[in-house]
Formats: C-alpha cells, sequence, structure tokens
C-alpha cells in the first residue's frame, strides 16, 4: 500500500510489530460495508463508473462472502484488515481495485470501521444487559413481600423489602445502558472521507455515506476526526462502570450465598466446587463476574493513558485503541448472560432472612415514634440508643425490655410501645416513592418495566 517510497523491505520484526491484522480482521463486515459505500460516493462525485461501481461492489460481496463462511486465507502482507480486504479484491477483479482508495486514507477508514463496529457493539451490550435486568425483575415479583436485613456498613441497618434490595441493582444497570445509548451519539459520527487528515479532494456526498451506512451525523473537522477516539473512552468508561455495579451485585450475593448468611441458594449450573473438599459449593460465577470488573477498567485506563501527549491527527499510537475496546465487549457479552442465569435460577432463604431480623433494627422505628409524639429527632436518637444498649446489657430482645424502661427513657414512652416491633410494619411504613414500603416497592417494578421495555 505504501511501498512506492520505499527501496528496501521491512524488517520481520517490525512487520509483525507493525501488523494489526490479527485483531482488527474481526471489523471486516466494517470494512467492506464501509467500502461499499464509499464506490458508491465516488461514482456520484463522478470518478467511477457505474459499472466500475457495479463491478467493485461485486467483488467486495465475493470477499465478503469468504469472511462470512471463514474461508478467507490471509498472506503475510495482510498488514491490516484494509489491506487484506484490498489485496484479495485485486485478486478477484484485477486493476480495477486500485480505484477503490481514490480519495481515502487508512486513517478515516479504520476510525469508520471502528465507529460501524462499536456501534453494533452498543446494541449487543445493551440486549445483555437488559436481560440482566429481567432477570432481577422476575426475582423481584417471585419473592412477593419477604423481609430481608438491610445493611450499612456490613452492619444490620433496617428491615427492607429483598424486593427493593434486589432492585438496588437494576437501577445502576438502567444508567448503564443510558450511558451507552447517550454515548451511542458520538459514536454515530461519520469520520469518512477526512482523508488522511485534510479532507478528500473529491466531491463526495458525506451525508450520504453517513446515511447509507447508519450514522447520524458527519465529522466536521477533518484533522479531528481521524484521530478522535474520545467514543472509546466513553464506552469504556461505560463499560467500566458496568463492571462496577455487577461486581457490587455478585458481591452481595457472594456473601448471602455463605453458610453464615444462607439467604441465597446458587443453581448448580452457575457454582463450581473443589478439586480437594468434596462438600464445596462455590458462587464462582459471580466471583468471575466480580473479577472482570478489574479488567474493564483496566480497559478504560489503557484507553486514555494511550490518548494522552499524542499531537494532532493519526498516530500509529492509535493502532492501540481496538484491544481494549473488543475486550471489553467481549468480556461483557460473556459475563452478562452468566450473571442473569445465576439471579434467574437462583433460590432465596426466605425465613433464613426472616430470622436474621433482630429487635435493635427497630431503633429508628422507636425514634421515629418519639418524634410523632413532640420529641425532636436527636433526643428521640439518643433516647432510642440508650434503649439498644439496656436491652444489649441485660441480653434481652428490645421489645422485651419492662414497660418501666421505656418509661424512665422518657415520658412519651410511658403508653404502650409493643406494636412498634413488628418488622412488617417498618417496612410499610415507608412508603414515600422510592421506599421500601411494598406500595411504593409495588409502584418500582411497575417503572423499572416500563424503563426496561421502553429501551428495547
Amino acid at each position: 500500500m505504501w511501498g512506492g517510497r520505499f527501496s528496501g523491505t521491512l524488517d520481520d520484526h517490525m512487520r509483525r510489530f507493525n501488523d494489526s491484522f490479527p485483531v482488527d480482521r474481526r471489523m471486516w463486515a466494517e470494512d467492506i460495508a464501509g467500502s461499499i459505500a464509499w464506490a458508491g460516493g465516488l461514482a456520484r462525485a463522478g470518478i467511477l463508473t457505474a459499472v466500475e461501481r457495479d463491478e467493485l461492489i461485486a467483488g467486495l460481496a465475493a470477499v465478503r462472502a469468504e469472511f462470512a463462511a471463514g474461508a478467507f486465507a490471509p498472506v503475510v502482507s495482510d498488514e491490516d484488515i484494509h489491506t487484506a480486504v484490498e489485496r484479495r479484491l485485486g485478486e478477484l477483479i484485477g486493476p480495477l481495485a486500485g480505484k477503490l482508495h481514490t480519495g481515502r486514507s487508512r486513517n478515516d477508514q479504520v476510525a469508520t470501521d471502528t465507529r460501524l463496529w462499536t456501534l453494533g457493539a452498543l446494541a449487543q451490550v445493551d440486549a445483555a444487559l437488559a436481560d440482566v435486568q429481567r432477570a432481577l425483575l422476575e426475582q423481584a415479583e417471585a419473592v412477593g413481600e419477604a423481609l430481608i436485613p438491610g445493611y450499612t456498613h456490613l452492619q444490620r441497618a433496617q428491615p427492607v423489602l429483598l424486593a427493593h434490595t434486589l432492585l438496588a441493582h437494576f437501577w445502576p444497570l438502567q444508567r448503564d445502558r443510558q450511558r451507552l445509548r447517550d454515548a451511542g451519539g458520538r459514536v454515530g459520527v461519520l469520520p469518512l472521507g477526512s482523508g488522511a487528515l485534510a479532507g478528500t479532494a473529491f466531491a463526495v456526498d458525506r451525508p450520504a455515506l453517513a446515511a447509507e451506512l447508519g450514522f447520524s451525523s458527519i465529522s466536521q473537522n477533518s484533522i479531528d476526526a481521524t484521530s478522535d477516539r474520545d467514543y472509546i473512552v466513553e464506552v469504556l468508561a461505560a463499560t467500566a462502570l458496568v463492571g462496577v455495579h455487577l461486581s457490587r451485585l455478585a458481591e452481595d450475593w457472594i456473601i448471602w450465598s455463605s453458610t453464615e448468611w444462607g439467604f441465597v441458594q446458587l443453581d448448580d449450573a452457575f457454582s463450581t466446587g473443589s478439586s480437594l473438599m468434596p462438600q464445596k459449593k462455590n458462587p464462582d460465577s459471580l466471583e468471575l463476574a466480580r473479577g472482570k470488573s478489574a479488567r474493564l477498567i483496566g480497559n478504560l485506563v489503557t484507553a486514555v493513558t494511550l490518548l494522552k501527549g499524542l499531537p494532532s491527527a493519526y498516530d500509529k499510537d492509535l493502532q492501540e485503541d481496538k484491544s481494549p475496546l473488543f475486550d471489553a465487549v467481549d468480556t461483557l457479552l460473556l459475563t452478562l448472560p452468566v450473571v442473569a442465569g445465576a439471579i434467574r435460577t437462583a433460590r432465596f432463604n426466605t425465613s433464613r432472612m426472616l430470622a436474621a431480623l433482630d429487635d435493635a433494627m427497630l431503633a429508628t422505628d422507636l425514634a421515629d415514634e418519639l418524634v410523632r409524639r413532640g420529641v425532636p429527632f436527636r433526643e428521640a436518637h439518643h433516647v432510642s440508643g440508650r434503649l439498644v444498649r439496656a436491652a444489649e446489657a441485660t441480653n434481652v430482645r428490645l421489645r422485651d425490655l419492662p414497660a418501666a424502661s421505656f418509661a424512665q427513657a422518657h415520658a412519651a414512652l410511658s403508653d404502650d410501645v409493643a406494636a412498634l416491633f413488628d418488622f412488617t410494619r417498618s417496612a410499610a411504613s415507608r412508603a414515600v416513592p422510592g421506599g421500601t414500603a411494598p406500595s411504593a416497592v409495588r409502584e418500582q417494578l411497575t417503572q423499572a418495566k416500563h424503563e426496561v421495555g421502553g429501551m428495547q
């Protein structure tokens, strides 16, 4: 492609160092789609005849069929996917293949291919994320109004609905999908026609190319267009957050599945055993999901570091942009179906969750009741805390403290407070939108279904 300027041959180590075909060959469909569109653009600009255009398109279709069938045979000179396609096109249709690259550079070609590939990848990731959300929704509906200890700092805090806890992982994934779709708007910018950096010298209709290839707009500056990889960083930032959210979900469920908690049991299909200890059932599906987050975060760091300090326009460093992008998408498309399956097939031990509730988790309800009886909250907080300490000191449940203890703690507690010690009542009292009351959770489920359905 570029040998005319050079008199010698490329060092073999340099050739292998320079080649990107093993990485970017997966963009064969996008490269051929861009080339077909470019042939049409050149014909509309009067650079190709209709016959030449049709012969080029037919040849490209033949190359595409070889890739699709797994029959494409690379050779040593295939530096990247672009040279591979053009080389094979020349073998099929002869010298006419040399006209296809008129007015086009590999700089705007690879930028176009990568954006096209990313648009397709985003749709796949979105569908996989939506399936994890649906699995959470299915379980949230199935568990009804079952209660579970809510935790902060991994310490028992307040009783909440299990469904509410499950849905706490739904909404981060919804934000992930929104971020990916928002990034997709900036991915969908056509760089083709930018040439190496100055734009093409031929009157190619770039808006028509954009429409044909499914882009929503065209780039406004040819120098920027060939080197812009911000969209990759955006996508990798969003996928890194997906990894973080999956890791947090996994961490909850790994803890819940331990013998000490016993709140959930993963299906055998999403568990593994020990090579030494026959009794073990390990939550490896979720542990691996948690581990993959490190990989996704690393891909983001790679991309940001790659771009730091590059001068304007295209630089060969940018050849390294696709590996982290491809890896992030591959990682998620491997991980998300496993997480969805693990969630969907899990079995909850709701009686174990109920047994884990203790009266100290109702201390806030006691303080709230004092507020209703006219006590300032800060004072109510201290009164309730002293009663919890008294129950701990005498090794009894909070509700089993003598009535005199409540009356002595505050005059406002001289009346019977036994009704407060009801976990179901506690949860039901938090009926504000977004709260854990059954009524609020039902509204949340309705909204979640609408959200996941509305983004299909």
